[in-house]
């Protein structure tokens, strides 16, 4: 069994370029199943966190290939970024 907390240690890489994503800041559970839906990676801040920061990035469940013990490998492509509008009517 692995723990939330342990989702958010683990680098997150896209498989297409390599490049490092960041880490998981939340996960999106289906209540009625039990299941995670999807992981969200937290916007990075712009010019050290003074001016905002990037909007967060939504990574449905299907999209994640492996989960290793130092990274999660997710495939990025048509995969859009979650504004923060959204997260607020998302929390509403």
């Amino acid at each position: 069994m692995i723990r939330i907390s342990d989702f958010q240690m683990k680098d997150v890489i896209n498989v297409a370029d390599g490049k490092k994503l960041g880490n998981i800041t939340d996960i999106d559970i289906n209540l009625a199943s039990g299941k995670i839906q999807s992981v969200v990676i937290g916007g990075t801040g712009k010019v050290l966190g003074l001016f905002g920061k990037d909007e967060d990035m939504i990574i449905p469940w299907p999209n994640i290939l492996k989960i290793g013990e130092d990274v999660i490998l997710v495939r990025t492509a048509g995969l859009r970024e979650k504004s923060a509008q959204e997260e607020e009517n998302t929390v509403s």
